[in-house]
């Protein structure tokens, strides 16, 4: 998710703001992170059961925590059992306020649950349920755990895995992931049979289920789930999936359209009708250009003919507090669970710009125009690197670039605070998403002929240099990623190449990112459970899937969201990726709907051969539609990637095979570059640049 910032991160809790209290946190809890290891066998908050008198946060999520709610499009609202939830060092349990406003879960969830005696490899493999590299066993008839449609009675793509994290059975939970992201509004049921331990025993289904099961006398505090779970075992039967031999059937409803993606729109469209465009799913750049002011205009330092220009341009703030280090969220005028952010009057934000310019742009020669994103916690200046610079003077391209608020690098004190203290996480969040309205507003500062285009540092002869006729996007690494959201609110361009991305970061991205590592640390010193990790993580999808294309994937292509353009998206992703990995990028290629390139991945990557399982192949080329494509730097240079939720090892040698990360490798090969420029065109299209071969990067070593 960075882009050559790994090093700045490892130093992240002795940050300026942050280093207090994260040295804190610490120094109290990574001492007794060890005891509670030792005792995890009596305290885990995993090892619980719902009806007990033991508050019990699994298995999850779960239909079981909501309530009834007629003003949500779901007819469902979120109600977390609020003594169940973590608590930190520091004796702060997390709030169940932001959570309840959801009218159901996060369509990235992971389905947790704890199941004694499931809870080591050799049980896994004695189970025999469907893991990450042969995701169709989750259609074959006997598999031990299926996710079903209620309605439908349709299986769903998913893979098993138990946490790779845990230190003991008694922490280890077993983590059900979707390989295609759950539908929102709809309603899944988990059902799990024939479940084995590690000889080979099947295990007994739990006292509370069991009773639900056999349809016997139920105790008081459980007969109000009498009438839920007669629908789920009459969906089952339909489903053909017998009753008699589970272990544990639940069910859960993914929040609606409206819950997922209001918040942001609301802003959005706001924002933009102050500008005096009200109709964004046509095409026209109408009404006036966001207000901006040239702070710097200088050839660029180390790179000949490229000019560096900086700015300042004004956007619509819906924050209580706004400004690049703030850490508020957002601000609203009514406490109702779907209200939407409101801009308190006069609050207007300052967001920076950094453009370049290549010398090859001219009146008569105009460039194209491109948004980019930078990497994670870094900062617009990632625009200047030589990837950039390279694209832009070899393909014409004028390409600007803002701070993603909320995981830029003003940002990373706040961040690790929120991490410490999860109640804090929330504002993250609100702040990502304004962040993604600084960039909408810069795209149209750059389209709007009364923009950038009016000013001198963009103008040769009193003309523009700068075609305002389309405006396109690239980003890599958070910058695809962030990019994939963005593309799916954007109004302004149509075409977005995302590089290195994917999706969920709860889920799929930060478990197995070498990114993550400051971070986990902080969060294992702060919430000393070990048994808690998946759950906390999936706990902040359910926020985090506002500011993440998890929320927003399933609109980003053929199905646009209300007042939304359709767009074309070109994924190119990294084999082996240490920092986004490429099972996230596959999550997220098949719930947009892309299409693959084919043959993705030489003969040796066995291991990987059914990566894009279940998306169609590119069958001719130019190709017009939204794909992905995975560029591999070789068996010599990158190993496969971990099968579990952890980041793979680097390893430089002399002993074992060479493993080195590939993140930055298809952005620099040119190749890729060539790919790039030919996409993002007003008629572009997917080219093939590997010659009807698995793309290699210009670094490959066989």
């Amino acid at each position: 998710m960075a882009a050559s910032r790994a090093g700045r991160m490892v130093t992240l809790w002795v940050l300026v703001g942050a280093g207090a209290l994260i040295a804190a946190v610490l120094a109290t809890a990574l001492a007794q992170r060890a005891g509670a290891a030792a005792a995890a066998s009596k305290t885990t908050a995993a090892d619980c059961q719902p009806f007990a008198k033991t508050p019990c946060l699994l298995p999850f999520p779960n239909n079981l925590f909501t309530r009834p709610d007629k003003t949500s499009a779901t007819g469902l609202r979120v109600d977390l059992p609020a003594k169940a939830m973590p608590v930190n060092t520091q004796g702060v349990r997390v709030s169940t306020a932001p959570y309840d406003r959801n009218d159901g879960f996060s369509p990235g969830s992971a389905a947790i649950v704890h199941v004694p005696g499931l809870d080591n490899a050799a049980a896994f493999a004695k189970t025999g349920s469907v893991g990450l590299l042969n995701m169709a066993q989750s259609f074959a008839k006997k598999t031990p755990i299926v996710v079903i449609d209620e309605a439908t009675g349709q299986r769903q793509l998913i893979y098993t895995q138990l946490d790779s994290n845990a230190p003991s059975p008694a922490t280890t939970n077993l983590m059900i992931t979707p390989g295609k992201e759950f539908t929102d509004g709809h309603t899944y049921i988990v059902a799990m049979r024939n479940l084995r331990n590690s000889s080979g025993h099947i295990i007994k289904a739990p006292t509370w289920f069991e009773k639900l099961r056999d349809g016997r006398k139920l105790p008081k505090n459980e007969r109000s789930q009498l009438k839920r779970y007669t629908k789920i075992f009459a969906a089952l039967k339909h489903a053909k999936i017998a009753r008699n031999n589970l272990y544990e059937a639940w069910d859960f409803t993914v929040q609606s359209e409206q819950n997922l993606t209001g918040r942001l729109l609301a802003i959005r469209n706001n924002a933009f009708a102050q500008l005096g465009d009200t109709n964004l799913a046509d095409g026209n750049v109408s009404g006036k250009a966001p207000a901006f002011a040239i702070t710097s205009d200088a050839p660029q330092s180390g790179t000949s003919g490229i000019q560096n220009v900086q700015g300042t341009f004004q956007v619509p703030c819906y924050l209580v507090v706004c400004g690049p280090a703030a850490s508020a969220g957002f601000h609203y005028s009514s406490s109702k669970p779907d209200a939407t952010p409101t801009q308190i009057p006069g609050n207007v934000a300052t967001a920076l710009f950094e453009c370049i310019i290549p010398s090859s742009a001219t009146a008569s020669n105009p460039a194209r125009i491109s948004l980019y994103g930078h990497g994670l916690l870094g900062s617009m200046d990632e625009v200047t690197d030589s990837w950039v610079t390279s694209l832009a003077t070899n393909y014409n391209m004028v390409i600007c670039a803002t701070n993603w608020w909320g995981l830029a690098a003003p940002d990373e004190g706040n961040d690790a605070a929120a991490i410490a203290n999860l109640n804090l996480f929330p504002n993250v969040i609100d702040r990502l998403q304004q962040g993604v309205l600084n960039t909408l507003f810069l795209g149209r500062l750059m389209d709007n002929p009364a923009g950038l285009a009016s000013n001198a540092a963009f103008q040769s002869g009193g003309q523009p240099i700068i075609n305002t006729s389309h405006l396109f996007y690239d980003g890599n690494s958070q910058g695809g990623i962030e990019g994939g959201l963005t593309t799916a609110v954007s109004p302004d361009f149509t075409r977005a190449v995302l590089g290195v991305t994917g999706i969920d970061y709860g889920n799929m991205l930060v478990q197995r990112s070498t990114d993550f590592a400051p971070f986990k640390a902080v969060l294992d010193g702060a919430y000393t459970d070990p048994s808690m990790y998946t759950v906390i993580l999936d706990l902040t999808d359910q926020l985090w899937n506002r500011g993440d294309p998890d929320g927003y994937a399933a609109y980003m292509t053929s199905h646009p969201l209300p007042d939304t353009p359709s767009h074309t998206v070109l994924m190119q992703n990294s084999y082996g990726d240490f920092q986004v990995s490429e099972y996230a990028g596959a999550a997220e290629a098949r719930t947009i709907g892309a299409s693959v390139y084919e043959p993705a991945l030489d003969s040796d990557r066995t291991g990987d051969k059914n990566l894009y399982y279940g998306l169609p192949a590119i069958t001719h080329f130019p190709f017009a539609g939204s794909a992905v494509e995975i560029w591999d730097s070789g068996a010599g240079r990158v190993q496969q990637p971990p099968v579990g939720n952890t980041p793979p090892v680097g390893n430089t040698g002399p002993s074992g095979p060479m493993n080195i990360d590939p993140h930055e490798d298809p952005r620099k090969t040119p190749a890729a570059q060539q790919q790039i420029s030919a996409f993002l065109e007003p008629n572009g299209s997917v080219i093939d640049v590997c010659g009807g071969k698995p793309c290699h990067s210009s670094v490959f070593t066989p």
